[in-house]
């Protein structure tokens, strides 16, 4: 591989892994932590992996027990360092051959192999100088606990897997099952070899290994190369080494694995949350969560108790001054709320009725409708985080909804215009009523003590003094009916207006305590979903 291409891959898998840890980081707290501690195993493997040693590739013969793999390894290296027997298993602790000694302690170590040995020069193996450790594990169907172990946490961390299979078993189904199909994502760092072909007739290798192709195909790993080898003969054992030689030149496998690995843990971690997307926040249903949080804070108890003050007011100031103080032995419905009152009402709280359990159900299933509706179409671990959020305020939100009730501003302090106007006009209609009654007063006093009387200014054949007090009155009631009717339509219009201050107020609490955190988690479950796109 070239360096520009090996700069491209590594560049490749640095995104590939911060997106997989990302996609790891969302997923906390909302998928399954079996789920998310095997991605960080696989994290864990790629940056310990990536700061060892580049120079070296790690292959790794695998094989079940009876396939000669332990025969194969010293025919590929040229030695006789591991042991072979005729009693099975043979091999119980890895062994390290390794060509480029410098530099691979470290891996070595991270490997946990304690048997090292330098390999010697071996023929179309290590002609290019080029770093390589071949490992010879223990038989992955042993049944020693600990080999199992062994050959488990290997197969997770050498960077080429070579599978050795013999005539017999090669179609064991354990060995497809358990080992070569959990890694049918690594094809391109994978080699399958058949073994022991010197115990087949020359007319059987070729429908064996048609046989062996097949059943990786259904494994998933259609393309794989296969070798047919004899480690007794020698059969094929050079060309198995060219193989392996081009694998250590092309300096690509470790990057392969890695990405291969990456990929794996992403398909998994998809598979863990599901598949789907969430509808959303929709305007329509912010509006019907503030409509349903509205109930629950009796706005409309509050709209009322605007329009009753209104009119109240209005009475109080533009009704006929004879019998408007009547008004103020009225309570006024504002004020028996806490609504109207000096100070700042960030500090105020209202004296509406407490939440019964028909406002807390109404609360509750505005909220819950809500969450339903945005979390609709997610995968089910992300629909219950997304419902979560919806009520991640819940304890808050009443008192929030009583605050921002509380801090509206209702304009109860506000007078119409035409008050002042009216109330002038019904003075002064008072004022010539009550003149016109002391002219009478004074009249009818001089005659009852026969005192002369002054002749009296007539219109229209009426006394003056009369129409006056005729026309203050008439003008008053008038005046006061007259208010009636506008104070009727002014309360309307303060109460439609309050009407949507109020439903903004709740509003504004619905988008911080509820839309918000819930937008905020439906953000981090479409951060997740592309994460794993781009680690897949």
């Amino acid at each position: 591989m070239s360096r520009h291409r090996q700069s491209r891959a590594e560049s490749t898998l640095d995104r590939q892994l911060a997106a997989l840890n990302e996609a790891r980081e969302l997923g906390e707290g909302r998928l399954e932590d079996a789920a998310l501690s095997e991605v960080y195993d696989v994290l864990e493997r790629a940056t310990s992996r990536r700061t060892l040693s580049g120079d070296h590739t790690v292959v790794g013969f695998f094989g079940a027990t009876g396939s000669g793999k332990s025969s194969l390894f010293n025919a590929v290296a040229g030695t006789d360092a591991a042991r072979v027997a005729v009693r099975r298993p043979t091999t119980n602790e890895p062994l390290a051959m390794v060509w480029g000694m410098e530099g691979s302690a470290p891996l070595l170590d991270w490997l946990e192999i304690a048997d090292r040995r330098e390999g010697v020069q071996v023929s179309g193996l290590t002609d290019d100088g080029g770093g390589l450790v071949l490992l010879d594990l223990p038989d992955f169907d042993s049944v020693q606990v600990g080999n199992r172990h062994i050959v488990e946490r290997l197969a997770g961390q050498v960077d080429v897997l070579v599978w050795v299979l013999d005539p017999q078993k090669y179609a064991d189904a354990a060995i497809h099952n358990d080992f070569i199909r959990p890694f049918s994502s690594h094809a391109d760092v994978t080699l399958v070899v058949l073994n022991q072909v010197d115990r087949l007739a020359p007319d059987e290798v070729g429908p064996v290994l048609e046989s062996l192709v097949g059943i990786l195909d259904r494994d998933g790993l259609g393309k794989v190369q296969v070798a047919a080898v004899s480690a007794v003969t020698g059969a094929g054992v050079s060309d198995l080494r060219r193989h392996i030689a081009a694998v250590v030149k092309a300096k690509a496998a470790k990057s392969a694995r890695l990405a291969a690995d990456v990929g794996v843990a992403a398909v998994r971690l998809a598979a863990v949350s599901g598949v789907g997307d969430a509808a959303g926040v929709h305007q329509q249903d912010r509006k019907a969560l503030a409509a349903g949080l509205a109930v629950a804070v009796h706005v409309e108890t509050v709209v009322s108790a605007v329009r009753t003050s209104y009119r109240l007011d209005a009475t109080k100031r533009t009704g006929w001054p004879v019998t408007r103080w009547l008004a103020r032995f009225r309570k006024d419905p504002l004020r028996r709320l806490s609504l109207r009152r000096e100070g700042s009402p960030e500090v105020n709280m209202t004296s509406l009725p407490p939440a019964g359990a028909a406002e807390v159900a109404q609360l509750d299933s505005s909220v819950r409708d809500f969450a339903d509706a945005a979390s609709a179409g997610a995968p089910g671990p992300w629909r219950a985080s997304i419902r979560a959020a919806a009520r991640s305020n819940r304890g808050h939100l009443p008192d929030a909804l009583d605050q921002a009730v509380a801090g509206t501003d209702l304009k109860a302090n506000t007078r119409a215009w035409w008050w002042p106007v009216f109330s002038v006009i019904q003075w002064l209609a008072l004022l010539v009523a009550v003149g016109g009654l002391v002219w009478l007063g004074v009249l009818a006093a001089l005659g009852y003590f026969q005192m002369p009387v002054p002749e009296v200014p007539r219109v229209e054949g009426w006394p003056l003094p009369t129409l006056m007090v005729l026309a203050g009155v008439v003008l008053g009631i008038f005046l006061a009916i007259t208010s009636k009717f506008l104070a009727a339509a002014g309360a309307a219009g303060r109460a439609s207006q309050a009407r949507r201050r109020l439903r903004e107020s709740v509003a504004g609490v619905a988008e911080e305590l509820v839309v918000a955190p819930t937008e905020a988690e439906i953000a981090q479950f479409r951060a997740f979903q592309e994460a794993l796109a781009a680690a897949r």
